[in-house]
């Protein structure tokens, strides 16, 4: 496992965000997402005291899905950069792999319906 990636998502003030990640092994194949579930969480800054946004998550068919949804998006400031983290846990958190992270760069939107 090449865990975890980085990827810098420019997000679009407002709009629905699709992101999928489907992890592979270390050898290339897939990794079995078997027993695991997902968190995708957005934050202002990294480490304690952080103000995190929780956004949508799901594991099915080997894929992760994350999702940015306008009402979780509304909380964000255009202008302002955020970090965050996909993991993927098993076992009550006794396994625990970070997949994907990164920043979130907000760009306000034109029509400002938001």
């Amino acid at each position: 496992m090449a865990f975890p990636g980085t990827h810098n998502i420019a997000y679009y003030h407002g709009d629905t965000f699709e992101l999928t990640v489907t992890p592979k092994a270390s050898d290339g194949s897939a990794f079995d997402l078997a027993g695991y579930s997902s968190k995708f969480f957005i934050a202002n800054k990294r480490g304690s005291g952080a103000i995190q946004y929780e956004c949508t998550s799901s594991i099915s068919n080997g894929v992760v899905s994350c999702t940015i949804l306008p009402s979780r998006g509304r909380d964000l400031t255009p202008g302002t950069t955020y970090f965050y983290d996909i993991q993927i846990s098993k076992s009550n958190d006794s396994v625990v792999h970070t997949l994907l992270t990164g920043t979130v760069t907000v760009t306000a939107d034109v029509t400002g319906a938001v």
